[in-house]
């Protein structure tokens, strides 16, 4: 007997791990993706242990994930004076039974797309196919519109729609045209990767700087056994006061570092020179901080939004990819209960939508990097012991309430049964 289809427009992150969950689980299911080839693009990105737990499912285990990046071991925050305002181990030094990985965006996107072709073939994901929006039909199916590259269009008939189109999505559009604008808070990033010797742990994720300009620094390879040499993900981010003075919104360009590496002159330590690893880049990227206001339901009848297309969020908690992953096997693990229907997609949006929301407010907030507006209020930045400023306890309440809320609370996850339980199949 053959399952319903689910078309997913966009072979990101989220479109792919969602296409290898549908596999998983018994679902027939196709990628629509817009560029004509896949390349390993972007820098570094964080994977939440929550996230780990579903790639560990996925069959995407250590020896996968170490190709494409590292084991996070630490978490810290830096005062611009280079003194520790907050740190605490992660992944499996921290008690997960799941590791953190820091790993390469492209290589880690490529890893997904190999192993998707590797398991149900590479027709099932059509390159060069953009969908741009949908029709509902009498019958409960739903009809994809599709611009190819060559310039024709097509349309495609399945059970369901899954829009993991990004930040831009067409389908978001489609399903809320009255959706505000993209917001831009006035955060401008400059992202790139340097060959240097990795910092305190080896493996550590380092905020430095103040709420207003900040530093992002961790390794997503392993050093190298001769040279020590690490590939050391870098985020240098500055906020204007009046976003007018930069309005424009979702550029993405490829700068010299000559152009942002004053902001950072004198961010020279013991332990770190901060012009001098953003000068030894290769490459770097400029690009605005953006998000999308929430929106009430991810869902209209047979389609349902994904990743980003459904919450575009800030990156200050490092859980935009883990999130989408959730997303992905939230949404199988409704495929399981309610079949491949709408009503999964209404139990996938009632599970996620809510929560999710909650959080993009969060990270707008500067997320886990909060810490860094508490001591510039308290103390302008600059302090001899962090713990007259903020005490301990308050700190390490803050970060538990984060936790919490992007679901890598670290008891919880531990003792959580898995989102799909092993050889779960969607019932014929």
């Amino acid at each position: 007997m053959t399952t319903p289809l689910v078309m997913i427009a966009g072979g990101g992150i989220g479109g792919l791990a969602t296409a290898l969950t549908l596999h998983q689980i018994g679902v027939r299911c196709v990628v629509f993706e817009a560029v004509r080839s896949l390349k390993p693009l972007g820098v570094g990105i964080n994977l939440q242990p929550n996230a780990v737990r579903e790639l560990f499912d996925l069959g995407l285990g250590e020896a996968a994930l170490d190709r494409v990046g590292v084991p996070a071991r630490e978490w810290a925050l830096v005062g611009q004076n280079g003194q520790e305002i907050y740190a605490e181990p992660r992944g499996l030094e921290a008690g997960y039974r799941w590791p953190q990985y820091a790993v390469h965006r492209g290589q880690f996107h490529m890893l997904l797309y190999h192993t998707l072709c590797d398991q149900v073939g590479a027709q099932s994901v059509r390159l060069g196919a953009r969908v741009t929006g949908y029709r509902k039909n009498p019958d409960g199916t739903v009809t994809a519109l599709i611009d190819h590259a060559d310039g024709t269009t097509s349309e495609e008939t399945g059970a369901l729609l899954i829009g993991a189109d990004g930040i831009h999505s067409a389908l978001r559009a489609t399903m809320h045209p009255d959706q505000p604008p993209i917001h831009w808070g006035g955060a401008v990033m400059w992202r790139g990767t340097t060959l240097a010797k990795p910092i305190r742990t080896g493996s550590s994720f380092v905020g430095l700087g103040t709420n207003r300009q900040r530093m992002v620094i961790y390794p997503i390879s392993h050093p190298d056994p001769d040279t020590g040499l690490a590939l050391i993900n870098w985020i240098a981010e500055v906020t204007y006061d009046d976003p007018a003075t930069q309005a424009r919104t979702g550029w993405f360009r490829e700068v010299p570092t000559s152009d942002f590496v004053h902001h950072f002159d004198g961010w020279t330590y013991d332990w770190l020179d901060v012009p001098a690893l953003l000068r030894g880049a290769d490459i770097a990227y400029e690009n605005p901080m953006i998000d999308r206001d929430p929106v009430d339901t991810w869902r209209d009848g047979p389609v349902a939004l994904l990743g980003d297309a459904a919450h575009a969020m800030y990156p200050t908690g490092s859980n935009g990819a883990s999130q989408a992953i959730i997303d992905a096997r939230t949404l199988g693990a409704a495929m399981v209960t309610e079949g491949v229907t709408p009503a999964a997609l209404a139990a996938y949006d009632a599970a996620l939508c809510g929560p999710v929301s909650k959080l993009i407010l969060r990270n707008r907030g500067a997320g886990p990097f909060g810490l860094l507006n508490l001591v510039d209020e308290r103390c302008g930045g600059a302090f001899d012991e962090i713990d007259t400023v903020i005490p301990p306890e308050e700190r390490a309440a803050f970060m538990a309430g984060y936790k919490a809320a992007a679901g890598f609370a670290i008891d919880t996850l531990n003792a959580a049964a898995p989102t799909i339980a092993p050889g779960a199949r969607i019932r014929p």
